[in-house]
């Protein structure tokens, strides 16, 4: 009887090891069972992503409040003279860039984003709420350079997250909701200082723009809190209630799909300083990142919006009111602009056409001071925006593989074109308004370089496709393997 059963369980076993063979969602319970968890997954997972959203509006909110703050008295205040202010917006990117690369080593090395990420959001909530009791100019410096050095974990750790989870057809919309967050902190960031500096003046002895400081750092903090508890980790470290084993198993199988290598359990087994060093030594990832510095200089009118806005005439609470619709138009736009690229599986032009559009943009404000053509220029400059997060999408696309690389590839190009933002800051000064002009050139010749340094990448991309196409057919392969998307 047992000699039976034990034949009987070795034959069924047989035909289960041969159905997976012949179907390999077989495990999964077959292609259509498969789809149905697939839809299960990424619905579970895009809800949980979506704070992710939240963190990056309060992420650009407590970084750009300086400028919103500078129109009632910051600058008075803390005495600052000459460029003081532009280095206030300025360092805080020294600590951004240096820290950027090892925080997505150790987030990779630990595979606990939903812990590491919420943790810097405290500390750098505490910052912010620490800028609103400076005194003078150093006191202001100390704060802003040590907010940028925790802020420097957020965004390049969110791109790396959502990279392990999404596959490339599904990338770049999720990196544009993400980056959304960045767009409609601009219109958000700014309807509520605009509530909070009108509303606040002289309560409990404070300046208003002290109490900007201290209500967004305060919410900052109880959103990171929230965050611990929705946050997912990676597919190879996620132990969660929400994510069963068999819904693991299929996460980690589409990623290595859609790699064509099966790597994504990287995360628990190493190989850090070797994703270094396969980043640093590899051009595609540094012409990203001249490519994306030079767009970032191009985009430091963001800094300065209220700056911009105030040359219009208008008092200061309506001046940040106008600065809500071009970046909630920008918002829609880029949703859309990345749902397109997605589905064509097309970057370049979608790239490239948003950035010419600005540049528009940025002719129509040289060439007049009236209201309503200058009011219209600020449109067209925020929505260059759509381009640019098609671009962050380019990068983790082309980029695929292993993760170790992708986590430093990520961090090193945001980390680099974090300098665009250290010159962007003294691109505006004073003395060169109320039209700009000399500003608003740079802009344009920056924007021009990133648009040609794009069509080269493209150019190269296409390349190394003619070559995977070449390997393919020599070895008689009639199904594409991987291809870049240009």
């Amino acid at each position: 009887m047992r000699s039976s059963t034990s034949l009987e369980e070795k034959l069924d076993a047989d035909v289960k090891s041969g159905e997976a063979r012949d179907d390999p969602d077989a495990e999964f319970g077959g292609s259509e069972e498969r789809k149905r968890l697939e839809r299960k997954l990424l619905w579970e997972l895009d809800v949980r992503m979506s704070v992710l959203v939240v963190i990056y509006i309060l992420n650009y909110v407590d970084r750009n409040n300086a400028g919103a703050a500078r129109l009632r008295g910051l600058q008075t205040d803390l005495h600052l003279q000459g460029q003081e202010f532009a280095t206030l917006l300025s360092i805080l990117y020294v600590g951004y860039i240096l820290m950027q690369i090892p925080s997505n080593m150790f987030l990779n090395f630990i595979g606990k984003p939903s812990l590491q990420l919420p943790i810097c959001m405290m500390v750098w909530g505490t910052m912010s709420i620490l800028t609103g009791i400076t005194k003078n100019f150093v006191g202001a410096l100390l704060t802003r350079f040590f907010l940028g050095f925790v802020e420097a974990a957020f965004f390049p750790g969110a791109l790396f997250l959502i990279s392990k989870w999404y596959k490339r057809s599904e990338l770049g919309l999720r990196v544009a909701i993400l980056y959304c967050g960045n767009i409609i902190s601009n219109a958000f960031g700014s309807l509520l200082a605009s509530g909070i500096l009108d509303g606040m003046q002289g309560k409990l002895g404070q300046a208003a723009w002290r109490w900007l400081f201290f209500i967004e750092g305060s919410l900052t903090i109880f959103v990171a809190f929230c965050a611990i508890f929705i946050l997912p980790d990676f597919p190879a470290t996620t132990r969660a209630r929400w994510l069963s084993e068999e819904e693991r198993r299929l996460a980690m199988r589409r990623m290595e799909e859609d790699a064509g290598v099966g790597d994504e359990a990287e995360t628990e087994s190493g190989g850090h300083a070797t994703g270094l060093w396969m980043a640093v030594k590899d051009w595609k990832v540094w012409w990203l990142a001249f490519a994306m510095t030079s767009q970032v200089v191009a985009l430091s009118f963001n800094a300065y919006f209220p700056t911009l806005s105030a040359t219009m005439g208008f008092g200061p609470t309506v001046t940040l009111l106008l600065c809500a619709p071009p970046f909630i138009f920008t918002a829609i736009l880029a949703f859309f602009v990345s749902r397109h690229s997605d589905k064509t599986g097309e970057r370049f032009y979608h790239i490239t056409v948003s950035f010419f559009v600005g540049i528009i943009g940025f002719i129509i404000a040289i060439s007049t001071m009236n209201t309503a053509a200058r009011y219209i220029s600020l449109f067209l400059m925020a929505q260059s925006y759509a381009g640019f997060v098609v671009l962050y999408a380019w990068v983790s696309n082309s980029i695929p593989r292993p993760p170790s690389k992708r986590a430093v590839a990520v961090a090193l190009v945001n980390a680099f074109s974090q300098l665009g933002n250290v010159a962007g800051s003294y691109v505006w000064p004073t003395n060169w308004g109320p039209t700009y002009r000399n500003s608003y050139a740079i802009c344009i010749a920056t924007s021009g370089c990133a648009i040609i340094m794009c069509y080269v990448f493209k150019l190269h991309l296409q390349y190394l496709n003619r070559k995977l196409d070449e390997e393919e057919a020599s070895r008689g392969v009639k199904e594409k393997g991987f291809r870049y998307l240009v």
